[in-house]
């Protein structure tokens, strides 16, 4: 294996189990573990990672992002948690949208049976899970298809988010801190979320821990447009007291 596909699987790991360890890798991979440290090293100076004693922890950033099946295997207890708790912010009848995500994507999961609502999503995954339920009317918004996120993104899905005002938005984000807001790696992508969250009359954000931090290429909102924020207990201390100072109500799951 050349170092360019050992230190790709090195991310793709540390984002999956949280954290990668020295001794691990290398028993891993058959490389010695000053082999591992100068990936490590390498990784850091990318902005893929961050070392630790002993290990690193992922920093998804630009010029890394796992496509949705790789995603959709990251952090999947908490995501699904997440999803199950979004279900009882849904209106009983009313209007939703719905960001394209892994996270999302739980949501839909747990969508109850009986809610006669319509929902607006940008999301493909989404979309097909949705239109098989008797009492959802589902709109796709149209755009080009982008394949790493099977999200519609670009001018025409922006048309139709700029004439839309529903009950609901729920937002998917990439990383989100105090300092740098809401972001993601993607330019297209961004400006989807934008109209998102100016459609919503409450704006809910569904993100696990791991993103709490974290921050990408392209900044798409304040922390202070969330109305509510559900993540993972794995949130600590001092980020929920940063949160709730800037109006944020949280629910940790």
């Amino acid at each position: 294996m050349y170092a360019p596909e050992r230190q790709r699987e090195i991310v793709q790991r540390a984002i999956r189990d949280g954290r990668v360890e020295v001794a691990a890798l290398a028993e891993h991979f058959g490389v010695t573990t000053e082999t591992v440290r100068r990936d490590l090293t390498r990784l850091e100076r990318q902005g893929q990672v961050r070392r630790v004693h002993g290990g690193a922890l992922p920093i998804e950033r630009l010029g890394f992002e796992l496509d949705y099946e790789e995603r959709m295997a990251v952090h999947r207890a908490e995501k699904e948690r997440i999803g199950v708790a979004a279900v009882d912010l849904l209106p009983e009848e009313g209007t939703v949208l719905i960001d394209a995500g892994t996270t999302t994507a739980r949501l839909v999961r747990a969508f109850p049976p009986d809610r006669e609502l319509v929902v607006t999503t940008n999301s493909l995954p989404l979309a097909q899970s949705l239109v098989t339920r008797p009492n959802i009317t589902v709109l796709m918004p149209g755009g080009r298809l982008r394949p790493r996120t099977l999200a519609q993104v670009d001018v025409w899905t922006q048309r139709v988010l700029a004439e839309l005002h529903v009950d609901i938005a729920f937002i998917a984000t990439n990383g989100i801190s105090t300092e740098h807001g809401l972001t993601t790696p993607d330019v297209a992508e961004a400006e989807i979320k934008r109209a998102m969250i100016r459609a919503g009359s409450r704006v809910v954000l569904l993100a696990d821990s791991s993103k709490v931090g974290q921050r990408h290429f392209i900044r798409f909102g304040d922390v202070e447009q969330v109305d509510v924020m559900i993540t993972d207990t794995g949130l600590d201390d001092r980020a929920a007291t940063e949160f709730r100072a800037l109006g944020v109500e949280l629910l940790l799951v």
